[in-house]
């Protein structure tokens, strides 16, 4: 990973960023006042701000209008969150409602099979607000082992759903959708782009292991200093790397971002 400064900010001509919520733009579980504030400067900069998160819709929706963003895809690319007048909001999703209910029913089963067979797992605590997965908490509210994590996404996967580790949750969902295909599917609703034809010009920030989808597909891929304590386990890790964790080196990327913006 290369420090942060090798990001070439002037021939980048950046139309937006994708940022991870979670551990970073949040520190200790609630967004600081620099990144917050790193937010509203690079909306105010023209850019396109759109956080990505496995957090649930119910958990997301008060910030849609809260934050300076134009939408928040949640539950790992399934749903998004768009701010409408009067501060209001509007769901769309990736799947029908009949794959949804479908899918809710399933997951749940295979949820209370993870509470069977893995001693110590429990649901997140957000686990009412969430629509189409499901996440095990192992880092948030109690603790699981690495070998505890595995058997979790083992049974995951053996159930057919997609599984995947954040800093705090282990999310599950039945379907193709991703950070990277919620991406793609929330650049051409809100603006008509082809994500894919522009990403050299897009920047993802991230944290964790679930992030690697973004991490590889992305030329211009920063993580947040507390990635490190995944780096063993990244196989494809981010380009870029801020000298600052959490909300602190979201708010390093954002300034950067805007210096080269400023000389170009």
């Amino acid at each position: 990973m290369l420090k942060l400064d090798s990001l070439p900010t002037r021939s980048l001509r950046p139309i937006g960023v994708f940022t991870d919520i979670d551990d970073t733009l949040t520190t200790e579980g609630a967004i600081t006042p620099d990144a917050l504030q790193a937010l509203a400067n690079l909306k105010a900069a023209g850019l396109c701000v759109v956080p990505i998160t496995g957090r649930p819709v119910g958990w997301s929706e008060p910030f849609v209008n809260r934050w300076p963003v134009d939408a928040i895809v949640a539950e790992n690319g399934a749903v998004g969150l768009l701010p409408t007048p009067a501060h209001g909001l509007r769901k769309i999703y990736q799947q029908n409602a009949a794959t949804r209910e479908r899918n809710f029913a399933r997951m749940q089963a295979v949820g209370q099979r993870v509470l069977r067979e893995v001693p110590g797992a429990q649901l997140s605590q957000d686990h009412a607000g969430r629509e189409t997965d499901i996440a095990i908490d192992h880092s948030e509210f109690t603790h699981l082992s690495s070998e505890a994590i595995d058997a979790v996404v083992r049974i995951m996967q053996s159930e057919g759903m997609t599984a995947t580790v954040s800093s705090i949750h282990i999310n599950g969902w039945f379907g193709e959708h991703s950070k990277l295909s919620g991406a793609r599917w929330i650049v051409r609703a809100l603006w008509g782009r082809d994500l894919d034809a522009e990403i050299g010009r897009w920047v993802y920030v991230g944290d964790s292991t679930n992030d690697q989808v973004m991490f590889e597909r992305f030329p211009h891929s920063v993580g947040v200093a507390n990635i490190r304590r995944f780096e063993a386990q990244l196989i494809h890790p981010p380009r870029y790397i801020t000298p600052s964790e959490r909300g602190a080196g979201f708010a390093e990327l954002a300034q950067h971002l805007l210096n080269g913006m400023a000389h170009t």
